[in-house]
């Protein structure tokens, strides 16, 4: 563990990649295979499941560190991160043990399965052999709030320089559905053979957003354009008789869309297909809200199946007959999937995403403005000679999506955020007017500068009418451009709507606050593009 804690500090301290991905390659050439492996699927958001309750927790803390419940509470927010209040609080270790970390991750599973009293003592126990970094992230894997400050793609880039083997390879080994309890570090990382799981996807491609003019692109005529549809993104893995559908997030989704089973009868053996999941009826595809009924779901009811019916809507083929064909143009992929796709029954759940027609760019600027009215998010733009990639990359595919929407609001609560920003209030909840009451009606932490984090955070500070734990009521003064992809209804918040990746576009010091938009204008909203 101590091995492991010094890598996190590594990562935790240093912004520069170069030194991250030294020491990761480092502790993989070093650490023992099965901390290499917990190491992996960590870093990969495999954690374990969380343990303990954390109002329990703080209450065991309190207890241990001997000072009272309301002491620690205090603290808690002002440090801002609940595992680093618990490290700090606590005296210092009186038995310090130096055991693995595949020791201590088991240990967190096992603390699951125990009755309250024993997982008590059992987190006194470890509290009393850990020290510093070690306890803080034992605090972590036991909430379940384990995160790292690198991704995926960074620390594949670091495995293929302490294992010899080509990033491209290794970042489809750890595509599916693994845990450190279904395989070992030499089974995942060092065989041959990184098709042996029939249910292993492809690598995402993902495409960059496109800030600058479209016709900078070149001439139209070497592009693609599609809608781009709010749903979820999948690949569908059809082999050996058997499907398989995972999202882009690497979640086994199968199960949550058994209406794309049929597709084995239909589809050959040996078949990727990349494409967007969607709610779909007739001809058209149903608002997002109707889809995220399903998502959480392992099994779907029949009623929510005749609801929520869905389709896959296919844009691009990775694997035809078995063989992998992502370095064939986009063109001739594309050929492909329209050839297999139009000798399908009409009633599967299948469809072609259709590519728009355009002469010049303003075409496809025309046919972007009306996205939303269809239900999609603007354009997707991919370059008819590109292969298909991993990861992020800039060049050959582009979103080209519709301006967002906006509605201007009041901040009426304040939190203070995590990590860097525990200092700052950055977390507020947005109200707007109903009559002469403010109504609360979504949360943002997003989009405003350090500097004017640190702005608010001292206007907040002085302007607090009252607490709720972490939380402060201020007073209504300040006006928020809130920028928004969609809206749908929701019996859940008290404004009877809620926001889809809502984020502050901008403070309006500019607008009164009686100036700021009603939950009439939310309705309306709601009613056009609900």
């Amino acid at each position: 563990m101590k091995r492991f804690a010094q890598l996190f500090t590594v990562l935790d301290q240093t912004t520069k990649t170069t030194l991250k991905t030294a020491a990761m390659a480092d502790y993989f050439r070093d650490a023992p295979d099965d901390d290499k492996l917990w190491c992996i699927a960590l870093f990969s958001s495999r954690r374990p499941k969380r343990a303990i309750n954390t109002t329990r927790l703080r209450e065991w803390a309190a207890e241990r560190a001997g000072i009272p419940l309301w002491l620690f509470e205090e603290a808690y927010p002002i440090v801002g991160d609940l595992a680093e209040t618990i490290s700090l609080v606590l005296p210092l270790p009186s038995n310090p043990q130096d055991h693995s970390l595949t020791h201590w991750v088991n240990y967190v599973i096992d603390l699951g399965m125990l009755e309250e009293t024993d997982r008590k003592s059992g987190i006194l126990k470890a509290w009393d052999q850990l020290d510093g970094v070690e306890r803080f992230l034992f605090n972590k894997l036991i909430t379940g709030g384990f995160r790292v400050g690198v991704s995926q793609k960074l620390m594949t880039r670091a495995l293929a320089k302490a294992t010899d083997q080509p990033e491209a390879q290794l970042t489809h080994k750890l595509m599916g559905n693994w845990t450190p309890a279904t395989t070992s570090y030499h089974a995942l990382i060092l065989t041959d053979d990184p098709a042996a799981d029939l249910s292993k996807p492809y690598p995402f491609y993902l495409a960059y957003q496109l800030d600058g003019e479209a016709q900078d692109l070149g001439d139209v005529t070497e592009w693609s354009a599609e809608y781009k549809w709010d749903g979820i993104r999948g690949q569908l893995i059809l082999r050996d008789g058997q499907h398989f559908l995972w999202s882009r997030g690497e979640d086994l989704m199968t199960d949550r869309f058994p209406e794309l089973a049929q597709l084995v009868d239909f589809v050959p053996p040996g078949t990727v297909i990349d494409g967007e999941v969607l709610a779909w009826q007739g001809d058209a595809p149903l608002p997002f809200s109707a889809l995220q009924k399903r998502i959480g779901r392992k099994t779907v009811p029949k009623k929510l199946l005749s609801e929520a019916p869905v389709v896959l809507k296919a844009y691009d083929l990775l694997e035809w007959q078995g063989q992998d064909i992502r370095d064939w143009s986009f063109k001739k992929r594309r050929a492909q999937l329209a050839d297999m796709i139009v000798d399908l029954p009409d009633d599967l759940p299948l469809r072609l995403s259709d590519s728009l027609t355009a002469d010049s760019w303003q075409d496809l600027a025309d046919q972007r403005a009306i996205s939303r009215d269809l239900g999609a998010e603007g354009l997707m733009l991919k370059r008819l000679d590109s292969p298909y990639l991993s990861g992020r990359k800039k060049g050959d595919w582009w979103k080209w999506k519709v301006d967002p929407l906006t509605i201007d609001a009041v901040m009426i609560y304040a939190q203070s955020g995590h990590g860097r920003r525990a200092n700052l209030f950055t977390d507020f909840t947005f109200a707007v007017w109903n009559g002469n009451d403010l109504v609360p009606f979504t949360k943002a932490y997003s989009g405003l500068t350090d500097a004017e984090f640190r702005q608010i955070t001292q206007w907040v500070k002085k302007n607090t009418l009252q607490r709720f734990g972490p939380v402060r009521q201020v007073k209504p003064e300040h006006v928020f451009e809130i920028a928004f992809e969609g809206i749908q209804e929701s019996t859940r918040h008290k404004s009877g709507v809620a926001l889809r990746f809502p984020r502050m576009s901008r403070w309006r010091h500019d607008k009164p606050l009686q100036e700021a938009n009603t939950l009439g204008d939310l309705k309306e909203m709601l009613q056009q593009y609900g």
